[in-house]
């Protein structure tokens, strides 16, 4: 009997625990609005590449001609540098403009990465650099 209780304990901490970490990861959809691509322009503050998910921080002058932080979730560091992204490749002080979508809390500056455009063109996707659409 005390086998068939602990086999269910057990067995129900394994389930409810997998459970958990399925429900804590978010999906895209839900946080960003993939319907409204966004193009912010910038100079980076912080380069995070940090798991679950890599975070661009930048500065970045408003129509009001007052500055704004953004911060832009992609992806993860091991998929970016597998990809081609080297850490410390675009450095604090870079000029930078990010195609994205926004959060879907509008109050929120902040957003999901789909390219990252350096000054003289050098574009990175979410997952790597790419030229001309083609991943290096």
């Amino acid at each position: 009997m005390k086998r068939r209780v602990y086999a269910a304990l057990v067995g129900s901490l394994v389930f409810f625990g997998a459970g958990l970490q399925v429900w804590a990861h978010h999906s895209f959809a839900d946080a960003f609005d993939m319907t409204k691509p966004i193009s912010v322009q910038g100079t980076i503050l912080q380069v995070r590449l940090e798991n679950p998910h890599s975070w661009f921080f930048l500065e970045v002058k408003a129509p009001d001609g007052k500055m704004e932080k953004w911060a832009f979730e992609a992806g993860t560091p091991s998929g970016m540098i597998r990809n081609g992204f080297k850490p410390n490749q675009i450095k604090t002080g870079t000029e930078v403009t990010i195609k994205g979508y926004p959060a879907r809390d509008a109050s929120q500056k902040m957003g999901m990465v789909q390219q990252i455009i350096t000054a003289d063109g050098t574009t990175f996707g979410m997952f790597g650099a790419q030229l001309g659409g083609q991943t290096r």
